[in-house]
């Protein structure tokens, strides 16, 4: 063993406000990959979607967010806690987060 695991806490937000998400990789393995996201107003651009080809479970830890998916009529409104599936090529695109408070997403990534 090379050291004792280390500890952080999922809701501490950088430091810094970029101009893109903060996206850190917490584990990975064959076939998951477990990603912290933080969003400060951050939103996918109108004419872009996420269509990944893996499974993916996205929870919002903290903070506001809305979340379009195609194919529906509105958006989703996620609040701390609301999670759900999006199976591989599953269209979606974050539409607004906050900008004053973080928004604190866990998002695992599944490829078997």
């Amino acid at each position: 063993m090379s050291g004792a695991p280390e500890t952080y806490n999922l809701f501490t937000a950088p430091a810094q406000r970029g101009p893109a998400e903060h996206l850190e990789i917490l584990l990975e393995r064959p076939g998951l990959r477990l990603e912290r996201i933080v969003s400060f107003g951050h939103a996918t651009p109108q004419e872009d979607w996420f269509d990944q080809p893996d499974d993916e479970w996205v929870m919002l830890a903290s903070g506001q967010a809305r979340l379009f998916i195609e194919g529906e009529a509105e958006e989703r409104a996620l609040g701390p806690g609301d999670c759900l599936f999006l199976p591989a090529h599953c269209r979606h695109r974050v539409t607004w987060t906050d900008e004053n408070e973080p928004a604190i997403w866990l998002a695992l990534h599944i490829s078997f």
